[in-house]
């Protein structure tokens, strides 16, 4: 069984922790490989490489940083299928849902090229007699992602690209849950020949965090996952004087208004909930039909249970397992939450099995019609495949719902009107807004926005908002003095 490394300072290296824990197979509890919980002495050692690289690094003209992304994105294209498939077998998502994921990190490291123009600064002259004034940006140094499971290749993207061309060094930290992938694409990226200590990759779980956290050398570090572990990972971070953006959970509520094309809402709204298994920060979850809405409750019931789900590999499934046995229990508890507060089950997900994989860990479908808007299960994040469906009688009531909740990732709204699709725009308060679209995922260009409990920070990933986060900011006022005394 092979037991995963660590990557210091242009090596793989063992833990210097002894505990190890077993990577799983979603689908089928086959253990992958053995993962490391990294200690803080880990940590120290990949930072103590990071920071030594660092120096020669951001000396390095940025237009010769971004030669190393050109070489990264040939890299990663020839490697796609190779690096989707582990996505599959660790996470359990569909390879084509592996595969969409690896095209959206190769998207954020071709715009990431484009570092050359995006960092530059500001000059203004003669800002009085003699004195010139320019901003220009600087790299911060050592920087760190602390990645969830659920994209186990494409959430790192959002930072590392912009990091390493903005001439910082980088420590990628994996979910303990999905390692593999990570460190695929780490071995991949040896073949750029980035200079030692650029690039560093540490195992672990919470010791390993609560290291990054606290390593005086560590300048900035980006994380997602739940809310609770955001607001650690800030709060933290921050009170030991770091840069952080934290991406936390999310609840995403989608209005249907009696003006929506049935048909294609429908169907992109069962897209949303149930790719991925639920288990994405920009997942529908409650669908809030305004007006008349037995055709769009019918058309959801008859998707949801046409829907196959099983082992991701396998080319006609749909939809592939939650990531552990705990997960599958919780979001059954939460369903038989929803069911105690009144709601009424329209399709039943629970206790499913997959012939030829009874032991994965698989829900099917599940969509639950009427729980009360002020219960349980309307304000907890499930992460999991369950549609709520809900109606309320117009889209003031609708919106007022949505910003009642303590989340503000992603809300959507389908309709036919400009005027309240402009509305909604305007007063929806999610930090990420959907017309007749079931998945806000912003491209990498714009920042993965967020507000409320769903994010901590000032600076989200991806586009200006990397190149903002990742970089910090010098004003010089310039007098020459020789000039003085020509003009004066």
């Amino acid at each position: 069984m092979e037991k995963l490394k660590n990557y210091i300072n242009g090596q793989w290296v063992e833990s210097h922790s002894e505990h190890y824990e077993n990577v799983l197979n979603p689908a089928s509890q086959e253990v992958l490989a053995q993962v490391p919980y990294g200690n803080a002495k880990d940590v120290s050692d990949a930072a103590e490489a990071a920071e030594k690289g660092f120096q020669e690094w951001r000396s390095t003209p940025v237009s010769k940083r971004v030669q190393y992304l050109f070489k990264l994105k040939t890299l990663l294209e020839n490697n796609l299928d190779d690096i989707a498939k582990t996505i599959t077998l660790e996470s359990g998502k569909t390879f084509l849902e592996a595969k969409a994921e690896m095209v959206r990190a190769i998207e954020n490291v071709e715009n990431a090229c484009g570092m050359p123009a995006m960092m530059q600064g500001e000059f203004s002259e003669d800002i009085a007699k003699g004195i010139d004034e320019y901003m220009i940006r600087q790299p911060l140094g050592v920087c760190a992602c602390i990645a969830p499971f659920n994209f186990p290749g494409m959430i790192t993207f959002w930072f590392l690209p912009y990091a390493l061309a903005c001439g910082n060094s980088y420590i990628i930290k994996p979910s303990e849950k999905v390692p593999l992938t990570m460190t695929k694409i780490v071995g991949i990226m040896e073949q750029l020949d980035l200079p030692k200590g650029v690039l560093n990759l540490v195992q672990g779980a919470r010791e390993t965090v609560d290291a990054i956290l606290e390593h005086p050398a560590i300048k900035g570090i980006s994380f997602v996952g739940s809310s609770g572990v955001a607001k650690y990972v800030y709060s933290k971070g921050a009170a030991n004087g770091k840069r952080v953006q934290a991406q936390g959970g999310a609840k995403n509520p989608v209005i249907v208004l009696p003006d929506a094309d049935i048909e294609m809402t429908s169907q992109i709204v069962i897209d949303s909930v149930y790719g991925c298994a639920g288990q994405r920060c920009l997942a529908a979850s409650t669908i809030i039909t305004v007006g008349e809405h037995k055709d769009i409750t019918e058309s959801l019931v008859e998707s949801a249970k046409a829907r196959k789900t099983g082992f991701g590999l396998e080319s006609d499934v749909q939809m592939g397992p939650v990531i552990t046995a705990e997960s599958k229990n919780r979001v059954q508890t939460l369903i038989d939450k929803g069911l105690s507060e009144g709601g009424r089950l329209l399709v039943d997900g629970r206790n499913a099995t997959v012939e030829g994989f009874e032991n994965g860990n698989f829900i099917n479908p599940t969509i639950i019609e009427d729980i009360p808007l002020d219960g349980e299960l309307a304000a907890t994040e499930i992460f999991g495949p369950v549609l709520s469906l809900v109606h309320i009688h117009t889209i003031d009531e609708a919106i007022r719902f949505i910003n009642s909740g303590k989340y503000g990732n992603m809300a959507c709204v389908f309709t036919s009107s400009g005027s309240n699709a402009r509305k909604f725009r305007h007063e929806a308060e999610a930090g990420n807004i959907g017309i007749n679209i079931g998945v806000a995922a912003p491209v990498a260009q714009f920042p993965f926005s967020g507000w409320k409990e769903s994010f901590y920070g000032d600076l989200h990933g991806q586009g200006k908002h990397a190149v903002e986060f990742f970089t910090q900011t010098k004003v010089v006022i310039e007098r020459w003095l020789k000039e003085w005394n020509r003009k004066f």
